[in-house]
């Protein structure tokens, strides 16, 4: 299950709207410091996605939620908008080569063109089934954290 903290920030009638931080996979690195994607990756805004989950118990405006996802709804995810394409572009590619050998016409070039068209009507038809997935797909709170807490920092002056 992949787990990720929200923080609540509206409860009603047994529904959680939680807000989650989207981070990025840069900036995490020994080699942060040193690198132009990382600088890049800091110059934009954190993100965050909110959405609403049923929740067994009340919630609080603040509140934390651990909340998870199944592996599986992810991996399918990424096979439907990361292989689909790579699929579709050696199968239209495939059939674009026959398609050209058999019509006595440029193999390399109507192979070319057909697998761009058969990878970019794959990736088309993926995002659209990873939506749905997504849509279907409801995370769920594993753990009620409660409310964060601020720690303060202090110093003090003496005379």
């Amino acid at each position: 299950m992949m787990e990720e903290i929200a923080r609540v920030v509206d409860y009603q009638n047994g529904w959680a709207t939680v807000e989650v931080e989207l981070k990025s996979a840069c900036n995490h690195c020994a080699s942060s410091d040193n690198c132009g994607t990382s600088t890049v990756a800091k110059a934009f805004s954190v993100k965050t996605q909110r959405f609403s989950l049923p929740a067994d118990k009340p919630c609080r405006e603040g509140d934390l939620l651990k909340v998870g996802l199944p592996e599986s709804v992810i991996i399918k995810a990424a096979a439907l908008v990361y292989l689909l394409p790579l699929l579709g572009l050696f199968v239209f590619a495939l059939l674009g080569q026959l398609l050209a050998s058999g019509l006595d016409l440029n193999t390399n070039a109507f192979a070319m063109i057909f697998g761009a068209f058969g990878a970019g009507l794959a990736w088309f038809i993926g995002k659209r089934f990873a939506n749905q997935l997504e849509k279907d797909a409801s995370p769920v709170v594993i753990a009620y954290l409660g409310q964060e807490v601020a720690i303060i920092s202090g110093r003090f002056l003496s005379d």
